[in-house]
Parts: structure tokens; C-alpha cells; sequence
């Protein structure tokens, strides 16, 4: 798998290129933010690792800027200890974070759940039938096409938002917690102080908003999160 790499830190684009591509992964790595930008609109890549701090463009007006176009998946490289740099990078669509410094191990982990996730869902989606869909209090989600619609409007959801909406959508009237949303999505047990779930469904709520004014997603304070079933 392909992965591009935004960081203006030469010798950690060298050290990660390198241990990476031991684990199968092929690095492009870029210095500056522009740069990066073009490359990621104009190629494929499996995933992305996006620096905040970079020359000519930020991480965030590059994740924004791609977000216009593409739902590659991207890990954000935040500032240890910068809780806003990682809200901020979630509200934009990233998939993760992670802070630096970092342990290699810990991002090979992460890499990979998403990278495995991206795989499984491409074998269900080949295999699914085509009129494989949920339809749940006017959501319609259709798993073959990977795409998800409320009141027959589209929704533009990237992969962590649409599986974290398949899920609570499949849990229909239950209470799905935050840490089995983290476990079974982003591939990860869910840290103190995390807030990444939240995010994760305050986007979805978002753009469900933009089409109705009724609310879908319910939030049961200290335990997660349920899908209305019906008005």
C-alpha cells in the first residue's frame, strides 16, 4: 500500500520511510504543505500522515482543501499535549491523530487498523449484494456502494464517519459506547480524554443537519451514543 507522508521533519520522513516500508508500506514523503496538497489530490493514496506545522500551508488548510475533493484517510501528526490542534483536525475530517513524538510501534498500529479497514471493507463491498441497503427512521444506508443518504439527500461522509453511522445504524435503538464505537472503528481502545468518537459523530450530526432539522443521533451522557429508531 501507498502511503504520502506531509512532514517538514526530513530525518523523521527518512526513519518512518524506512521502517514502514519493512511493514509492506511504500512512503512518498513531502516537506512542504502545498506540495503535499497537489499530490494528494491528483494520486491515490491509501492513507495519509499530515503534519500540522509545515511551510507555505498548514495541515489544516491542506486536510480542508482535500476534503473538497477526496475521502482519503488521513492520521494527523499533532503536538503533544495541543488538545486544540487535535479537535480542530477532526472538526476538518481527519480520521486520527496521533502526538508527537510518537513510538513507531504505536503508529504502525494505527496505520494499519485503518489500512485493514479500508481492505475488509473492499472485500464486503465486492461481495455485497446490490440492493444490500438499512433503512432506519428515513437513513438509507447502502453497504455495497458504501454510501449513505438521509431523506434521499447524500450525505459526504469520510470512511470513519460513514462506519461509525453503519454502526450505530446496525445497533439501532441501543446504546452503542463510546469504547466499542473506537474498538470496532478506528481499531484502538479508547484513551482517557479522548475525544475523538465525539468528534467523529458531531460531523455526522452536522451533516445530517444540513438536511433535516430532527435529531437522529442521541447522545446518553457518560456512556455513548444511539440511533433513534423512529420519530
Amino acid at each position: 500500500m501507498k502511503l504520502l507522508m506531509i512532514d517538514d521533519d526530513t530525518g523523521l520522513c527518512e526513519l518512518l520511510s524506512e521502517y514502514l516500508s519493512t511493514q509492506n508500506f511504500e512512503v512518498e514523503a513531502v516537506h512542504d504543505g502545498a506540495q503535499g496538497l497537489k499530490l494528494a489530490q491528483d494520486n491515490d493514496y491509501a492513507l495519509i500522515l499530515l503534519d500540522v506545522m509545515l511551510p507555505s500551508m498548514d495541515g489544516f488548510e491542506v486536510l480542508k482543501q482535500l476534503r473538497l475533493s477526496k475521502l482519503t484517510p488521513v492520521i494527523m501528526l499533532t503536538a503533544k499535549g495541543e488538545d486544540f490542534d487535535r479537535i480542530f483536525g477532526l472538526e476538518l475530517g481527519a480520521d486520527d491523530y496521533i502526538p508527537k513524538p510518537f513510538n513507531h510501534r504505536e503508529l504502525l498500529a494505527r496505520v494499519k487498523a485503518i489500512t485493514r479497514r479500508i481492505e475488509h471493507i473492499n472485500t464486503l463491498s465486492s461481495s455485497a449484494p446490490a440492493n444490500n441497503k438499512l433503512n432506519i427512521n428515513g437513513l438509507t444506508i447502502n453497504t455495497a456502494a458504501r454510501e449513505a443518504s438521509i431523506d434521499e439527500h447524500t450525505l459526504t461522509l469520510t470512511g470513519t464517519e460513514y462506519e461509525v453511522l453503519t454502526l450505530l445504524c446496525k445497533h439501532a435503538g441501543e446504546v452503542v459506547s463510546k469504547e466499542k464505537i473506537s474498538e470496532e472503528v478506528l481499531g484502538r481502545r479508547l484513551a482517557s480524554f479522548d475525544r475523538s468518537i465525539d468528534m467523529h459523530v458531531s460531523n455526522i450530526r452536522k451533516k445530517i443537519a444540513e438536511h433535516i432539522k430532527t435529531e437522529r443521533i442521541k447522545t446518553m451522557r457518560g456512556t455513548g451514543y444511539v440511533f433513534i429508531q423512529g420519530e
